[in-house]
């Protein structure tokens, strides 16, 4: 039987936010989109996920229907004080993190500045770009492109593997995401030192990657369990950076024994 989808609004530190939720049995999870990737656009992975946890999918401030006036910061501080007070505010007490992309770096942040928010992270193909470092591998133009043709009614270029149905979604809700927020965010993955913060996550880590697209290459991957104590790593094969999206078993088989590890 299908999971329940049901929406929700909470306002946490003066920002609203809104949420999907996938009722489940298992332990609760919140999952943290991308740069461009609205809560709605993972319902189909939530409804997978909720199989074996109590999933909670957030549209990040600037995205879908959150809070997105004027103002608002979008560092990756102001993110995870967002999901530290969604955690509170909600009573989830020290759930299971899994953020993508963005999220990833979120996930990060939020373990090593409120670890009593936090169970375990699942960090999936995040950029590791910052100073001193390559750049991310998709420059911000792009970003801009795609966001002016779907809002404009025009047809995104086709990606392999994607079903209709996602393609239609992701169209749908890509004119949701703010300017203001993704390029702020997009610079912010040049000029914030994500790997600063990784010696101080002190929960379970797993970090999943994509063998294609070369955001997190093996020695990225290295690197990372070098600097975050006790964490472990999954390469998902024939996967892009949009991993469930190219390969949805592949995905569930990395991070299904460890969100359902009790």
């Amino acid at each position: 039987m299908a999971a329940r989808q049901t929406r929700f609004y909470v306002t946490v530190g003066g920002v609203r936010l809104h949420y999907l939720e996938f009722a489940g049995d298992g332990p609760p999870l919140v999952l943290i989109p991308g740069i461009t990737s609205p809560a709605a656009a993972w319902a189909f992975v939530g409804a997978r996920l909720s199989q074996t946890n109590h999933v909670y999918i957030l549209d990040n401030r600037g995205r879908g229907l959150s809070d997105q006036r004027p103002g608002l910061r979008y560092r990756l501080e102001d993110y995870a004080l967002d999901i530290a007070g969604f955690i509170e505010t909600l009573g989830l007490g020290k759930p299971i993190v899994l953020g993508h992309s963005m999220g990833g770096r979120i996930c990060v942040k939020l373990a090593a500045d409120h670890p009593d928010r936090v169970g375990s992270i699942v960090v999936v193909d995040p950029p590791v770009s910052g100073p001193g470092r390559r750049p991310y591998p998709t420059p911000l133009q792009p970003y801009l492109d795609a966001m002016r043709a779907a809002s404009a009614g025009e047809p995104l270029p086709a990606t392999p593997n994607w079903t209709p149905d996602q393609s239609l979604t992701r169209a749908e809700w890509l004119p949701s995401c703010s300017l203001e927020a993704v390029v702020q965010s997009h610079k912010g993955f040049h000029e914030e030192d994500f790997h600063a913060d990784m010696p101080k996550v002190r929960c379970p880590t797993l970090l999943v990657y994509a063998e294609l697209g070369g955001v997190v290459t093996e020695a990225d991957a290295e690197e990372i369990l070098g600097l975050i104590k006790g964490a472990k790593k999954v390469r998902v094969e024939r996967a892009a950076h949009m991993i469930p999206w190219d390969n949805m078993d592949g995905f569930l088989a990395a991070v299904t024994p460890f969100i359902t590890a009790r």
